[in-house]
């Protein structure tokens, strides 16, 4: 059985755990590094369909999944305040100085909203907060896109599944594969998403640009 199938498989037979599980899943998935080896996006559509069924309660999965996706982006902010700028010429980072780049850009550009988005993208998830912490970003304002981004993210992320199942009958029957298959939609729909709100954000910026009076209009003139 594969690694998807077997953190399933524990769910299903431990669900009295199920709070814990999927907090530290969401924590992994939300920690520089390490978020590359935890398949959250499957494993919290796979939740969202025991949800549906009443096989697990959702009050108690959302609340440990929000609090495991809250610290996993803390402790990537504070690991970069703590280290610095230095961190990228450190293995492994040293080895996606592209990426960690393109992160700041990203950052630099959108600021708070980048923490926002950065939580529904995967290959950018746990960057964002680490280039957060090493451009020192304030910290309360990065806790506040930090905890509100979890919680849009953790129902986002379980009703795919909890709909899925819904109409497919016995979801317990989709195999690994057709679970991929979804997520894949999901994450389309997230990068979607993504680009229209980037496509605003700049659209705004724009117009506050050109609202901007120019020095001329606000100098004094000469008497």
């Amino acid at each position: 059985m594969d690694v998807l199938g077997s953190i399933q498989e524990f769910i299903l037979v431990n669900k009295d755990l199920a709070g814990p599980i999927l907090a530290v899943i969401a924590f992994g998935e939300s920690l520089i590094l390490v978020g590359l080896f935890f398949p959250a996006t499957a494993i919290m559509l796979f939740t969202g369909g025991l949800i549906q069924k009443g096989m697990l309660d959702p009050t108690t999965v959302i609340l440990w999944s929000i609090a495991g996706a809250c610290l996993g982006d803390a402790v990537t902010y504070w690991f970069g305040r703590w280290i610095g700028p230095s961190v990228v010429h450190r293995w492994p980072l040293n080895r996606e100085k592209e990426g960690v780049a393109r992160a700041r850009l990203f950052f630099r550009k959108y600021g708070f909203l980048s923490i926002f988005i950065g939580r529904f993208l995967g290959p950018v998830r746990s960057t964002i907060p680490l280039v957060a912490g090493i451009m020192r970003m304030r910290h309360l304002t990065f806790q506040i896109a930090n905890v509100t981004s979890a919680i849009a993210w953790v129902p986002f992320m379980l009703l795919p599944g909890y709909f899925f199942a819904r109409e497919v009958g016995d979801f317990s029957e989709v195999s690994t594969g057709g679970w991929v298959v979804i997520a894949a939609i999901v994450l389309a729909l997230t990068a979607l998403f993504t680009i229209i709100a980037v496509k605003v954000q700049g659209t705004s910026a724009k117009d506050r640009r050109k609202r901007r009076p120019s020095p001329d209009e606000t100098s004094v003139p000469a008497e």
